[in-house]
């Protein structure tokens, strides 16, 4: 008999999703910020050829992809109950310390732990043997996160060098205005983030079952199938997107936002995808083209040749889109 999903059950795989969502964005912000703070460290650590700041960087951006990868999955389960997954994420709290990113590291995962034995006890009662064991899965994942970042809660931060430093000339144009503008684009690769992994398990779900003719059965292809396949490739390229823009902003010593915008939105056919990505490109390659502008009238030439690298791919996406759409 198949599983009878009620809507607080779907409701608590939802919370699951934004758990997901939030600490892949937190690790992924705490891992580009982690450069800001190895030139923070006094000078004799800048002779090693590892720093645990670096060790500590590496773990964080292994484990914020595997955290989407979750989330994907979870999305992946919702939509085969009949549900429909959630963009919406709890807020990410990304820290100032390595300290810090262990303790907040140690609360997310405590937190999830008792979130996912909830579920795997709401699974077990409703017989919903897949669910169980993939949470069962996830629920090890997360253990091991939370032992990994344990460990780190015993390591003390290097001693920082002064705070006081007088501002050289050429970092004057980096103003709060200009970084209000980047973070624009940090907010819009959060956005296709979340937009694109929950596009690309609603459209896995609609290649399963909707092959019309007979040349879909055959070749088991459809074009929700390759509309999935395109968005997951994308989607890493997004995430690529974020850690870069994310990490020059910290470099610069400006913060970032963690917030979504535009909203992502989903829709309900891969038509309907296609639409609202072409749509999403649209939107970032305008932005993107601003910045370049901006960062060219500010003689800001690393930024801007990132923007330049990032709008060509931007626009590579916005022309695949707009050939699946004719």
């Amino acid at each position: 008999m198949a599983v009878k999903a009620t809507s607080e059950y779907i409701s608590l795989l939802n919370q699951a999703v934004s758990r997901e969502i939030k600490v892949s964005i937190q690790y992924m912000l705490q891992h580009t910020k982690m450069e800001k703070l190895i030139r923070k460290v006094i000078p004799e650590n800048m002779l090693l050829d590892k720093t645990t700041y670096e060790a500590v960087g590496k773990f964080l951006k292994e484990i914020a992809i595997e955290e989407m990868k979750h989330a994907a999955d979870i999305m992946e389960r919702i939509y085969y109950l009949g549900g429909s997954a959630t963009t919406k994420a709890d807020k990410p709290v990304v820290g100032n310390s390595l300290s810090e990113f262990a303790k907040l590291g140690v609360e997310a995962e405590e937190e999830a732990l008792a979130l996912y034995r909830k579920i795997i006890k709401a699974s077990r009662e409703i017989g919903d043997r897949t669910t169980r064991q993939l949470f069962q899965k996830i629920y090890l994942a997360e253990e091991q996160h939370l032992f990994k970042f344990q460990e780190y809660m015993n390591i003390k931060d290097e001693t920082e060098g002064p705070e006081t430093t007088p501002l050289s000339e050429w970092r004057k144009i980096f103003t709060d205005d200009y970084y209000t503008l980047l973070n624009r684009a940090v907010a819009a690769e959060i956005s296709a983030i979340i937009q694109y992994t929950n596009q690309h398990e609603k459209a896995s779900l609609l290649a399963l079952r909707k092959k019309v003719s007979a040349l879909e059965v055959v070749t088991e292809n459809n074009k929700p199938k390759v509309v999935s396949d395109l968005l997951k490739t994308i989607f890493l390229v997004e995430m690529e997107h974020l850690e870069k823009i994310t990490e020059r902003i910290y470099l610069l010593e400006g913060e970032c936002t963690v917030i979504p915008e535009p909203i992502p939105q989903v829709g309900e056919t891969a038509e309907d995808f296609l639409k609202l990505d072409h749509e999403a490109e649209n939107y970032a390659i305008t932005l993107y083209r601003q910045i370049i502008a901006e960062a060219l009238k500010r003689g800001d030439i690393t930024t801007r040749r990132m923007f330049e690298d990032i709008v060509m791919q931007e626009e590579e996406h916005y022309w695949t889109f707009d050939d699946y759409l004719k």
